[in-house]
Parts: structure tokens; C-alpha cells; sequence
């Protein structure tokens, strides 16, 4: 789907352009994480390229373990305009240490699993021969 400036789409085509559900638009609307789309003479949702923008948006945010309830309160500032910029930004590298913080601790998972791993092949590849369980010797 192209998403020009002029671009209006139905909420089937906004659920496949954005990856998140038409339930789960409807459910964001309602609780005000998305602005309520406008709708068509016959009732039918409609939503603008800046809706479909901020739609990505919450996607990546919520990619990032954000809760909806911190992206409402994120929202309400963006709602705000731009005397919230500072808080935005604040929250928004707050999150981010908040990652790092959990990538770090995954590096370091990795690390102490790589570790045993090579550990078992290096047994699997040199097998301690005067182990008991190689002895020939004993029952």
C-alpha cells in the first residue's frame, strides 16, 4: 500500500500496513492510545498517513517492552505539543537506558552460555580418559 500525503485507509488496509490487528486498532482507539479515526458516511473507519505514522510509532515503542499505559501518558504529552519535547525526551532515554540495561544483561548471557557450550565440546573433543567412566578396569 503506498501512503502518500493524501492517502485515507480503510482499518483493513492500516492492520496490514502497521502488522497490528483491526482488534487491536479498535482496542487502542478505545482507550484512547489512538486517536478515534474519522469516519466514512457510512460509518466505515479512515485513517490519514499521520495516523498510520504514529500507528508504527506505538509498534516500535511497545517492541521495546514499553506498557500501553506509558505510551497513553507518552501520548497525552505528544498531545500536548511541543512544550512537552523535553519530557518526550526524557522518557524516551530513559527507555532507552532501560534497554541497554537489558541488552547488557543478555550479552552477558550469551557469554556464560557460549562458555559451557565450548566447555561440553572440548569434553565431547578431549574426554578425560582416566575418567571413571573410561577406566576398563572397574565394573
Amino acid at each position: 500500500m503506498s501512503c502518500n500525503s493524501d492517502s485515507v485507509s480503510t482499518i483493513k488496509q492500516a492492520a496490514e500496513f502497521t502488522g497490528l490487528s483491526e482488534d487491536t486498532i479498535r482496542y487502542y482507539e478505545k482507550i484512547g492510545l489512538l486517536p478515534y479515526a474519522d469516519r466514512k458516511a457510512n460509518g466505515h473507519r479512515m485513517y490519514s498517513k499521520h495516523q498510520l505514522e504514529g500507528m508504527i510509532f506505538l509498534t516500535r515503542l511497545k517492541s521495546t517492552g514499553m506498557t500501553l499505559e506509558e505510551m497513553k501518558s507518552f501520548r497525552k504529552l505528544y498531545i500536548e505539543g511541543n512544550d512537552t519535547i523535553p519530557q518526550r525526551l526524557s522518557i524516551l532515554m530513559e527507555h532507552k537506558n532501560k534497554i541497554q540495561g537489558e541488552i547488557d544483561r543478555l550479552l552477558e548471557t550469551q557469554r556464560i552460555m557460549d562458555y559451557k557450550i565450548n566447555n561440553y565440546y572440548e569434553i565431547i573433543e578431549n574426554p578425560d580418559l582416566d575418567h571413571i567412566a573410561c577406566d576398563s578396569e572397574k565394573p
